[in-house]
């Protein structure tokens, strides 16, 4: 099994929670729905014709928060619209809610996202298009944290083919986003000094479309990560993967 480890970066991003109406609030992590369009986006696929061919079933994805994130609310002064004619600005203005994440420091920080990406046998041959684009940096379109303004880069890209599927009943140290069914136990530590204190979030997120080219939901997935690269000690009651990399070992679970 080959896993492609991606780190993508950026100084801000969006991940709308489709339920806020009123308020732009932003989910803390990409949702598997947004990493599959930012790999559709890798290999040039068009707007929403790549539901089936990246869904859960052929392209597996996790991911990795790897520098301390915030969110933060923001006013935007929007036009308000109201009928027709109110795109000049006749009817004046609202202030809307926005909902941003951000590094720690906006001014210094950045928001960086470790993917995972492997494949089902189904999956093969687009998960062998999108290592070449990546490890050949061919992308079609750029990429974007969310909205299109919050534009993000590559900032690496490595094959990892130590990949050994582990199966352990003791604790262990995950480092990306898991399923929280997957967890039976978490070790949370209170006492930690400042610098190692660990935030934990428990999100449900898109997981896969309807193959239908009208963005309508298929499957949610409730995952624990931690907002920092620290990760969490866990007991799982299923097994995990272990990838080792230049003398680095990451334990990780896709979200499926």
């Amino acid at each position: 099994m080959e896993v492609l480890q991606i780190d993508v970066g950026g100084k801000l991003a969006h991940f709308r929670k489709y339920y806020a109406n009123n308020t732009a609030m932003s989910f803390s992590i990409p949702p598997r729905t947004t990493l599959m369009g930012m790999l559709a986006s890798m290999l040039g696929r068009s707007r929403d014709s790549y539901y089936d061919e990246l869904a859960s079933e052929r392209i597996r994805i996790g991911v990795r928060v790897m520098q301390p994130i915030k969110k933060t609310f923001h006013r935007l002064n929007l036009l308000k619209i109201v009928g027709k004619g109110d795109f000049d600005g006749s009817n004046g203005r609202i202030q809307t809610p926005f909902e941003i994440v951000s590094g720690l420091s906006i001014s210094r920080d950045m928001v960086i996202y470790r993917l995972y990406v492997a494949c089902h046998e189904m999956g093969d041959e687009t998960f062998q298009s999108l290592k070449q684009a990546v490890l050949e940096r061919q992308f079609q379109y750029a990429l974007t944290f969310g909205t299109a303004n919050f534009t993000a880069s590559l900032l690496s890209a490595t094959l990892i083919t130590d990949v050994q599927l582990t199966d352990s009943d003791d604790w262990v140290h995950m480092h990306s986003a898991m399923p929280s069914e997957a967890v039976d136990e978490l070790d949370f530590d209170r006492q930690r000094t400042e610098d190692t204190l660990q935030s934990i979030e428990e999100e449900l997120l898109p997981g896969d479309f309807v193959a239908n080219f009208d963005r309508e939901l298929r499957r949610m997935d409730r995952v624990l990560f931690s907002t920092t690269a620290s990760g969490i000690r866990v007991r799982l009651n299923k097994p995990h993967y272990r990838l080792i990399q230049a003398g680095e070992i990451q334990h990780i679970l896709f979200m499926e």
